[in-house]
């Protein structure tokens, strides 16, 4: 008795090991798994660094007469375009589903969009910057406009950050778009094998 309950312990224990293998198997294999294992919740927080930046930063360039990104609103809808883009990467890595990958994707597409719009509308700015500062060292000005040129190069300074910070967070939307329409594209052709061995029958002689 004492052997045939040894046995059937060993043969439980061993199917517990099977069902896992073939758990973590199945897990590893799902597409939706590999673009979590990307870990978009580190980039998401990156994201959401940098919108509340630009947020800001909006703020700041409000109260200032200068042409700034805020003359059309830059700072105020690229930084909530930010945060919404963090928030979904940081809550796809949570709760990983096909829907939470397309949600996250076409929101990283406009996003995208927002940001060529912004980067345009800088390279304007950057452009009158110069300009101003030209101006300034070329041509004679009473001492009190000092305090306009270093407004305007404080200002160009904070654009640029601006611009940096926009170019990097293009650049990790563009790889979480690839690796999410890969995800997708992966799970339309999914194929999973799975060998279930058959259960050994043992017989007990009485």
């Amino acid at each position: 008795m004492e052997d045939t309950q040894s046995t059937t312990r060993e043969r439980t224990t061993g199917n517990d090991g099977n069902r896992e293998a073939d758990n973590t198997m199945l897990m590893n294999s799902k597409p939706l798994h590999r673009f979590v294992q990307r870990e978009p919740r580190s980039l998401g927080i990156i994201i959401l660094m940098c919108g509340c930046a630009e947020v800001l930063m909006g703020f700041v360039m409000a109260g200032e007469n200068t042409d700034t990104s805020y003359k059309i609103y830059v700072p105020f809808w690229q930084g909530a375009l930010f945060l919404v883009c963090g928030i979904l990467s940081i809550y796809t890595e949570l709760h990983p589903s096909k829907r939470m990958v397309t949600v996250c994707l076409a929101m990283n597409v406009v996003t995208l969009l927002g940001v060529i719009v912004s980067i345009g509308y800088r390279i304007h700015c950057f452009g009158y910057y110069t300009f101003l500062i030209h101006r300034h060292h070329y041509y004679d000005h009473p001492s009190g406009d000092d305090w306009t040129y270093f407004q305007v190069a404080q200002l160009f300074g904070v654009e640029v950050i601006l611009f940096l910070s926009s170019l990097c967070v293009s650049a990790i939307l563009i790889f979480l778009c690839v690796v999410a329409r890969f995800a997708l594209k992966s799970t339309h052709t999914q194929i999973i094998i799975r060998h279930i061995p058959q259960p050994r029958s043992d017989t007990t002689s009485n």
